[in-house]
């Protein structure tokens, strides 16, 4: 597999739409945000709105894209149906497809959500000197359908699904106070330690991802989790939805270092 570590998100964008890269985006472009998508008709776009608003903490959103699949904000000259690596497919809440260009299910009327996700911060994890073990073994993040329920919005609702990261308990002390700076990316930990405390009966079988090795004195870590949306997707049951296949990511042109002063100023701009 080649280093895209240096790579610019144009580039990559490139090589997902020749089919060059159709595997998990951990570690790829450092430096740029990553985002989770979820796209789904017009009629259920207010509600997944109100949804997204009632549960920052799983779904901070970065763009809205209407009318087209073209990316603005996050990207512009990237498309949310072509440039990313692999896509589920969603029927009346049954995952029916995977694929790794979703353009024929691309319909006009189609509401799209770019969604921050956590590997924005890992790499402030890294260079903090904090092993970030799915990058390490060259995996997807293990992520889990916990039993904290978010809050209802129209026909949306769901368990909260959570990425985890092992580590040594001062190291997750230390990934805490990091990742509370990225709040347009997940933020802080919602729970560290005992999985079955949130729900988890096994952690070695996550519901998405693969199973990571956690090791003597460390403890599991977990973040809310952008495939949040999914878990309500498959109860809300609309027609017809297209995601990111859990853990490949929309890689966006936006620095890490700038999404949130990014952000902040278009809320106050109104845009």
């Amino acid at each position: 597999m080649a280093d895209y570590r240096n790579w610019k998100p144009e580039d990559i964008w490139g090589e997902i739409r020749s089919g060059k890269i159709d595997y998990p985006t951990a570690g790829m472009c450092g430096g740029y945000a990553q985002a989770n998508l979820v796209i789904l008709p017009k009629n259920y776009a207010e509600d997944f709105k109100e949804f997204a608003k009632r549960n920052p903490k799983p779904c901070p959103v970065l763009e809205i894209i209407e009318g087209s699949p073209a990316v603005h904000d996050m990207g512009e000259g990237a498309n949310i149906v072509t440039d990313i690596p692999r896509y589920f497919i969603y029927k009346d809440g049954v995952k029916v497809d995977e694929v790794t260009d979703a353009s024929e299910y691309w319909q006009d009327d189609f509401v799209g959500f770019l969604i921050g996700c956590s590997f924005s911060f890992e790499e402030a994890l890294l260079q903090a000197g904090i092993d970030v073990r799915h990058i390490s073994m060259g995996c997807n993040v293990p992520m889990y359908k916990t039993n904290i329920e978010c809050e209802k919005a129209g026909v949306f609702e769901g368990p909260l699904v959570c990425s985890m990261r092992p580590m040594k308990p001062e190291d997750a002390r230390t990934a805490a106070e990091i990742t509370g700076r990225y709040p347009n990316v997940h933020g802080a930990p919602v729970h560290m330690g005992d999985p079955a405390q949130i729900g988890i009966k096994d952690v070695n079988k996550p519901d998405y991802g693969d199973a990571v090795e956690i090791r003597e004195g460390e403890i599991p870590v977990f973040w809310a989790c952008g495939v949040t949306p999914q878990a309500a997707v498959e109860r809300a049951k609309p027609p017809i939805v297209i995601t990111h296949a859990p853990g490949h990511m929309f890689i966006t042109n936006v620095k890490n270092t700038e999404l949130n002063d990014y952000l902040e100023a278009k809320k106050k701009s109104g845009k």
